[in-house]
């Protein structure tokens, strides 16, 4: 008996890989079933492991003869064997090309009968069979099963080790059975990890996270060293320490230093970032961390006592614009500008100016004022900004977005594709020129009960526009009755701020226009969400498929509930 246990850490590849971690190998597919009454207790069936096969090999969207060896659970009984021989000879033993026949072996014939662990245990095997490029041999097996027909099919037992080299344009391929003795089947499909493209690293891949453009996060510019300790007192010496070492290392370059100490080392409680254009500034820095003083370029502190490691990605609302905004980005960060550029083509088709052009402010080009212009611009601004989160590997657990900024979360939680979303948010936009001069918006630094109070006098002439926080409220509705309801707010000394539009969104105004959105909006296809979102209207959780138009409409015609 080899009874045991494993631990398998699992991450996305694109995570992985942007975070700079080794990838043994990648899961492709996988399944479980269970048959445990087709044939008794611990009677294993046939039937069952072919399909559990057939599933994970559907999954990972894999035919069988891609697949070059199969780890078998392997009972080493005079039951278990042949029942388990057909079925991998039933799906993996046809159709495959000649001299290339499916290898099988049991890790059991190495190391004993690993009971619960015989899955993890033949992953294991596999993952280093693929790192040393050999196939081993399957001890105390000479000889085939006479109980088993391996005419049937095009598989060899593994008698021999066998060469399983890399290369030559194909995937290496493995399947991993385990068998429970109730009925339940498990299969895997393990293959080698894919290579970095020419001139990639790890670091630098954003492939496999949609919407992130492959690339540098930013070309040139600064470095950071991020240092920790579990007391400040640890922090300076840990700091110190370094400072010694990379001083009498004067060949080491600062990059490298950066990618291994926000990579190889354990983050604690008490944090330094440090920034600067060149090593004699970083060392600096190191010296007043070192010393317990300020310095230029040095970030101290630690995080706030139970604070949870989720992510939420926060899109604004229209409001957060101006001039010249994301210039210096794109000038610095490649993926930004690869990004922003995709928004731009994505805009093309519902717009006639260039989304670079209005960035600019380049003489010509429309003003940001007009929603039809300023809610596409910032829709491409934020969809570029969280690409540049995600390039650097900080991936969001969840997104939200305040009105117009629902459209950006959408895109990014993957809901809507980078075409649909811009289609949404200018076609949208565009609509709300039908209204231009009709309505306004007002900013009131209050609760919105006691605005909600404050306007009850008015009727339907304004209404609660977005509740954006405990005391941050925005009403909508007539310019006539915002401006009296300014001077009432003014004389009770509460704060408010007309904001810059002429119309009245999340208002009954908005109904004249729905029929046009229904219809604009027409063949917009959102997906399942691949990151959660919450609406900003209800505060629940969206699946994804049922942001269509008529959602684009109420999001524009129901208060934001922020």
């Amino acid at each position: 008996m080899a009874e045991g246990a494993g631990v398998v850490v699992l991450e996305r590849l694109s995570v992985a890989r942007r975070r700079g971690h080794r990838v043994l190998a990648v899961v492709t597919g996988s399944a479980v079933n269970q048959d445990g009454a087709s044939n008794g207790l611990t009677a294993p069936s046939g039937p069952a492991q072919q399909r559990v096969i057939g599933a994970a090999l559907a999954a990972g969207q894999v035919s069988a003869d891609q697949v070059d060896v199969v780890e078998a659970h392997g009972t080493g009984t005079a039951l278990g064997d042949p029942i388990e021989a057909q079925a991998l000879i039933a799906v993996y033993g046809q159709g495959r090309a000649a001299g290339r026949p499916v290898w099988l072996g049991s890790v059991k014939s190495n190391i004993g009968h690993t009971q619960a662990a015989a899955g993890v245990a033949g992953v294991m095997k596999m993952v280093l069979a693929l790192q040393h490029g050999v196939l081993p041999a399957t001890l105390h097996a000479g000889e085939p099963s006479p109980h088993v027909d391996w005419s049937g099919g095009a598989v060899r037992l593994l008698t021999e080790p066998q060469p399983w080299p890399g290369g030559a344009g194909r995937v290496r391929r493995a399947a991993v059975s385990s068998f429970g003795f109730s009925g339940t089947n498990a299969h895997a499909l393990i293959e080698e990890a894919p290579a970095p493209a020419d001139g990639e690293s790890f670091a630098e891949s954003g492939a496999g996270q949609p919407g992130v453009p492959a690339g540098r996060v930013l070309a040139g510019g600064g470095t950071a060293w991020l240092v920790s300790g579990r007391s400040r007192a640890a922090l300076a010496a840990q700091a110190g320490r370094l400072g010694e070492y990379l001083a009498a290392r004067p060949g080491l370059d600062s990059a490298d230093v950066a990618w291994s100490l926000a990579t190889t080392r354990s983050v604690f409680e008490h944090r330094a970032v440090l920034t600067g254009p060149g090593r004699d500034e970083l060392l600096a820095g190191l010296a007043a961390v070192a010393a317990g003083e300020p310095a230029t370029g040095v970030l101290t502190g630690s995080p706030s006592a139970g604070g949870a490691d989720s992510v939420v990605f926060v899109f604004p609302g229209q409001g957060s614009q101006w001039i010249g905004m994301g210039r210096e980005l794109a000038a610095v960060s490649p993926v930004f500008a690869a990004r922003l550029a995709e928004c731009g083509q994505a805009l093309a088709p519902f717009v006639d100016w260039s989304l670079d052009e209005v960035l600019a402010g380049a003489p010509g080009a429309p003003a940001l004022e007009a929603a039809s212009v300023v809610q596409p611009v910032l829709w491409a601004i934020m969809v570029s900004l969280a690409a540049v989160w995600q390039a650097a590997g900080v991936v969001p657990d969840a997104v939200v977005g305040h009105s117009q900024g629902e459209i950006a979360a959408a895109c990014v939680a993957g809901i809507l594709s980078l075409d649909d979303a811009a289609k949404v948010v200018a076609l949208r936009s565009r609509a709300l020129s039908v209204l231009a001069g009709q309505g306004g918006m007002l900013s009131v630094a209050a609760p919105a009960g006691a605005v909600g109070e404050k306007i009850a006098e008015f009727g339907d002439r304004i209404s609660v526009a977005a509740v954006n926080s405990p005391a941050a409220t925005v009403v909508a509705g007539e310019p006539q009755a915002l401006e009296e309801l300014a001077a009432q707010c003014e004389t009770a000394g509460v704060r408010t701020r007309m904001i810059a539009v002429d119309y009245a969104s999340h208002t009954a105004q908005v109904e004249t226009i729905r029929d046009q959105i229904l219809r604009t909006l027409n063949g917009v296809t959102p997906q399942q969400a691949r990151i959660p979102m919450v609406s900003a209207m209800t505060g629940q959780q969206l699946e994804g498929p049922e942001l269509d138009a008529s959602y684009w409409y109420d999001s524009l015609r129901a208060p934001v509930q922020f």
